[in-house]
């Protein structure tokens, strides 16, 4: 079964083990955002079976390179001039009345989820 994700309405976040996480740009055509899913897929295993520290640090720069054409990561992919809130707790970021606002199963859950 598929966790449910917990997405900020303006759909830039999503909240992970209770911290919002930026979610990949959405104007990235089809083909590329898969291809470097697949990349960074490809990067987190290796990170996880390096061998050696020169493996790991080159697995996890392919992991940081995934993220940033994602646009999950380096410069913010909206342009109205709102601040990256990237790893704040949503209630103390400008989403704290939508996060009231949900419902405490949904808080629990988004608080617990790894995504």
């Amino acid at each position: 079964m598929r966790k449910r994700r917990v997405e900020t309405p303006d759909g830039r976040y999503v909240v992970s083990r209770g911290r919002l996480k930026r979610n990949s740009d959405p104007t990235l055509p089809v083909s590329e955002r898969r291809a470097w899913i697949k990349k960074l897929m490809q990067a987190r295993l290796a990170t996880r079976r390096a061998q050696t520290e020169t493996k790991r640090e080159a697995a996890w720069s392919a992991v940081q390179e995934a993220k940033r054409a994602l646009g999950e990561k380096g410069p913010v992919w909206w342009s109205d001039g709102a601040p990256d809130e990237s790893g704040a707790d949503p209630i103390d970021s400008s989403y704290s009345e939508w996060w009231t606002a949900l419902d405490d199963d949904t808080r629990r859950a988004a608080s617990s989820s790894r995504d």
